[in-house]
């Protein structure tokens, strides 16, 4: 689930897992982290979920995919599908 709030004159996207997700631990990879792996991990919440948060400029095209435990990679069921993974606008 992908959730948008705004944050003055950015956007925060929150990315979140659910709890019983067998590909943890995960992160979040996409052109705003330079498709680095692991510099956006989901961080376990109290309910079990799993969650990070990216702020950004409103309208910024966010292309990415979750990358899980033993390089699985995987998109969010959320977000727009393309060929290359996961589209949304923040």
């Amino acid at each position: 689930m992908i959730r948008k709030h705004r944050r003055g004159a950015s956007v925060a996207v929150e990315f979140v897992l659910p709890a019983n997700l067998e590909w943890a631990p995960v992160s979040v990879v996409g052109n705003f982290n330079d498709w680095q792996p692991h510099r956006h991990p989901l961080i376990r919440r109290p309910d079990g979920s799993l969650s990070t948060t990216v702020v950004c400029a409103p309208g910024t095209v966010l292309h990415f995919r979750y990358l899980g435990a033993n390089g699985v990679w995987f998109d969010e069921l959320d977000a727009e599908i393309h060929h290359d993974g996961s589209v949304l606008i923040a």
